[in-house]
């Protein structure tokens, strides 16, 4: 709706450009805060996520692993207690 009225239009343009002061003041605030953020994450020295994955498994395959062979040394022990029994 268009006004006549000169001191409507003054208000209307001072609201439109608050409102676009305030949007861009905004947009500053969250990128500084990302900003800190990422330098605060950085700074404390966290490991990335597929890193972490990575390394998981990594300790998985490990733990398996192990597991095989602790299994297959117990049987050798009892094979070699066998052979010992039946040598005497």
């Amino acid at each position: 709706m268009q006004t006549d009225n000169p001191f409507l239009d003054g208000m209307a343009r001072l609201f439109t450009d608050a409102a676009g002061a305030a949007k861009s003041l905004r947009d500053e605030i969250d990128t500084f805060v990302r900003q800190r953020l990422e330098k605060l994450v950085a700074d404390m020295d966290f490991v990335p996520r597929e890193e972490f994955e990575a390394v998981k498994a990594m300790a998985a395959r490990a733990r398996a692993e192990n597991d095989a062979l602790s299994a297959r040394v117990a049987e050798l022990e009892r094979a070699a207690k066998t052979i010992a029994k039946a040598a005497k």
